[in-house]
């Protein structure tokens, strides 16, 4: 890679081309390259592209440009601000935007729910250049005193379409006008629902378009290919356990709609001999975080999600994404599948239609122009399925014991976060064998009374699927999405047409 053709080209800063070249990135993505430039002009600018696609360096790189350094001059003031819709996502952000300025030493601080209110207060005290956070914990910081937005220079709305499936443009509002009126504003999304182009109409000032794709280029990423069965609800399990025994399968995350089915097939696959986790907005912030860096380390090589874990996971290697559950709308079933298949990487995505769901799954097909009208009818038997994802004749339901390897999640410690409304939960709890999560079967949102007492945490076999925990209680608030803030009743509309979106848009 030559300095003609990377950063350095774009007019990025040599200190950011040498932190970013340190970890082995020096090729733009086309998101990049047409963005760059002219953000760093200091211009508004929308930019749509696919999920995986390099965005976050797309605002990042000119969010380091024109931020200054403490030996340049910084007051502790955060002159940059990035707004994400789920605390994975934060993290994420403020990782990338953190490994960017290393060499500058600028200050990046992530804001989000679930954690202590303290330690990012103390943070904010001591100075920062750039915050990262999600709408409801910016809010309660900044209302408290101990944010101040009044010098934010560039402010980034990060994933503006999930904020409106959470609910969260009202937030967002209010976060805009804590900020200086001659701010530049980015907002990057994959798609632009009415209400998020209403937002852009409002609060930026002739924004640049941008769209990181070609005219004829297809929604779905074009290095992932896509397999559509149509299985029966009791053999799935089976036809699960078999394609994680596929040919070449590394990462795999496999997404259900609801927090106890997550549970349910995290522990069955944990049972099979599996090293698998589950991550759904009933679990406390430190278990959340802990199967996250399980998954990343490869302690784990199954993350059993919810749609919480389907936006803000950039975790490198993940080969397979498994649709357990049909997702609810086609926005849904984009944001998964593009957990593989990123970078440039290839990537397999495996959806399992019941019969009950093939109405919705017709209009996801018809609206994406898939070639699955009427998945194959498909058991843990079919010679077709095999053949489709190179799985050795001969493989069981189960994994043999000699291919065991990953130390598993509880090879990974869980942090004491300072979780609000909760007491620190031990990281190995006993073995239970009772319901998942106590609560009534819903898509991943605000957790329901419970029936049994308090959930519990559970470890099955190498790899220790996470039971549920009690919810959040920072207030009344959707521990699902950021753990944040008190929320309204969900906005009714901005939904696909792939059904009511309650299992999409609820992280």
């Amino acid at each position: 890679m030559t300095e003609e053709n990377g950063f350095a080209a774009l007019g990025a800063r040599p200190e950011t081309v040498e932190a970013l070249a340190a970890v082995g990135i020096t090729q733009p993505f086309p998101i990049q390259k047409m963005t760059l430039q002219i953000a760093m002009g200091k211009h508004d600018l929308i930019g749509q592209a696919r999920t995986g696609t390099g965005k976050t360096l797309g605002f990042g790189v000119p969010m380091l440009q024109n931020v200054k350094s403490r030996e340049e001059g910084s007051n502790g003031v955060p002159q940059g601000l990035v707004v994400v819709p789920t605390r994975e996502l934060c993290v994420q952000v403020a990782s990338d935007l953190e490994i960017a300025g290393k060499t500058r030493g600028i200050r990046v601080q992530s804001i989000y729910g679930g954690r202590a209110f303290e330690p990012q207060v103390e943070s904010l005290k001591r100075g920062v250049e750039i915050v990262v956070g999600t709408p409801g914990r910016l809010l309660d910081l900044a209302r408290q005193g101990h944010l101040n937005l009044g010098q934010v220079e560039m402010l980034v709305l990060d994933e503006a379409d999930e904020m409106l499936d959470l609910g969260f443009l009202p937030d967002v509002e209010r976060i805009l006008d804590l900020t200086p009126d001659e701010r530049q504003t980015m907002l990057f999304s994959a798609t632009m629902p009415s209400p998020v182009v209403a937002l852009a109409r409002r609060f930026m000032r002739q924004p640049t378009h941008i769209r990181a794709e070609e005219v004829d280029e297809g929604r779905t990423v074009p290095d992932t290919e896509i397999f559509v069965y149509r299985c029966h609800a009791m053999d799935k399990g089976e036809v699960l356990a078999r394609i994680l025994q596929a040919e070449g399968r590394g990462l795999t995350m496999v997404f259900c709609r609801t927090k106890r089915t997550c549970d349910k097939v995290a522990e069955d696959m944990n049972d099979r001999g599996f090293a698998a986790a589950a991550v759904h907005g009933d679990l406390g912030q430190g278990a959340r975080e802990q199967a996250l860096r399980a998954f990343r380390s490869g302690k784990i090589d199954v993350l059993v999600a919810t749609d919480v874990a389907a936006r803000g996971i950039d975790v490198q290697d993940v080969t397979h994404v498994i649709n357990y559950q049909c997702p609810d709308e086609e926005r849904t079933f984009l944001h998964r599948i593009g957990r593989t298949g990123r970078a440039g990487a290839k990537g397999v995505a495996i959806t399992f239609v019941d019969w009950d769901d093939m109405p919705k799954w017709g209009l996801i097909n018809k609206d994406l122009n898939l070639p699955f009208p009427e998945p194959v009818e498909t058991y843990s038997s079919s010679k077709h399925l095999y053949e489709d994802l190179h799985i050795p004749v001969g493989t069981t339901g189960r994994l043999p014991r000699a291919s065991r390897t990953r130390a598993g999640l509880e090879a990974e410690e869980i942090e004491d976060v300072g979780e609000t409304g909760r007491k620190p939960r031990k990281a190995q709890a006993s073995r239970r064998t009772g319901g998942a999560s106590g609560t009534a079967e819903a898509p991943d949102g605000p957790a329901l009374p419970k029936r049994t007492g308090a959930a519990r945490q559970r470890t099955r076999g190498s790899g220790a699927a996470v039971g549920a925990a009690p919810a959040f209680s920072d207030s009344a608030e959707t521990p699902a999405a950021d753990g944040d803030a008190p929320r309204r009743s969900r906005r009714r509309g901005g939904r696909g047409r792939g059904g009511s979106g309650g299992g999409s848009s609820q992280a």
